[in-house]
């Protein structure tokens, strides 16, 4: 007894071999044109379509196959190469906000008459008690302890320590950090305090001076340290207590102190300086 795989074995020998026969004959005009040849094809046909099928189904199996191998191969290099465009796409990225801050920087610059130094941010204290940084310019670059440290948005804070090629800056919004500042439209004055967050505290303004929310708060420049005029921050909320001589206003920082890479530090020009004092000889006199 034969089994079932044999029989499938023979049975589809048989048919390739019918089949390659009477393609061969036919091809070669063997079989006359009689009823033996229209028979013979009418029996093979179906197995002929059925196997010319199976042959093309095969034929775009094994092609999708080695497309699939090749696409495997390819992988890694498309990937790889996918990688450095996506890198390069977030450089020039990265390139083009640095672009439009320094082009706040010039602009704001030129508007200054004191010489301001640009330097980046390389730190920020962890603590939760202080609001300092870390600049990557010091004495080297003409820094001292003391010198206003400013943004194109407005006041960032004060150098509080300074090394040969860095700096800490005490940030505006740390409760040590004070700037004698007024409110732009009616000019009532007060001090900015900070509170260890972007809201601040405009201090010992007078009960009297009318102060609506949203009015700018700008520097002084009474404290001789930020020069007058710079964008502090706008009012947000107030709270007038009759029994006290003070009003109680927050603002909001105009600086956003999370997002800083860049600062500017105001550098007084020595030359400058010892044109405007004296000489010793008048003042002996």
């Amino acid at each position: 007894m034969f089994s079932r795989k044999m029989i499938l074995l023979i049975g589809i020998v048989f048919f390739i071999t019918v089949n390659f026969i009477i393609l061969t004959v036919s091809s070669k005009g063997v079989l006359p044109e009689t009823g033996i040849e229209r028979i013979a094809t009418s029996f093979v046909a179906p197995f002929q379509m059925v196997f010319s099928r199976s042959i093309t189904l095969i034929g775009g199996v094994w092609q999708d196959y080695f497309a699939t191998v090749r696409a495997a191969k390819e992988l890694p290099r498309v990937k790889n190469e996918l990688a450095k465009a996506m890198e390069k796409v977030n450089l020039c990225i990265e390139l083009e906000q640095e672009n439009i801050r320094f082009r706040k920087f010039i602009r704001f610059q030129d508007l200054e008459k004191e010489t301001l130094v640009a330097a980046k941010v390389i730190g920020r204290d962890p603590s939760p008690w202080f609001r300092t940084l870390m600049i990557d310019k010091g004495a080297k670059a003409g820094l001292t302890k003391g010198l206003p440290v400013l943004v194109s948005e407005g006041v960032v804070g004060q150098v509080v320590a300074v090394a040969g090629h860095y700096s800490r800056v005490l940030l505006m919004t740390d409760r040590n950090s004070a700037v004698d500042a007024l409110v732009q439209t009616s000019r009532a004055r007060g001090i900015v305090k900070g509170n260890d967050s972007e809201l601040c505290s405009f201090r010992y303004v007078l009960r009297k001076n009318k102060i609506q929310p949203g009015e700018m708060i700008v520097s002084s420049g009474l404290d001789g340290v930020f020069p007058k005029g710079l964008r502090i921050g706008w009012v947000v909320d107030i709270e007038e207590n009759t029994s006290q001589l003070f009003q109680e206003i927050t603002i909001k920082t105009c600086v956003d102190f999370d997002t800083l890479e860049e600062v500017l530090v105001s550098v007084k020009d020595p030359m400058s300086q010892d044109a405007a004092s004296p000489p010793m000889d008048d003042v002996s006199r």
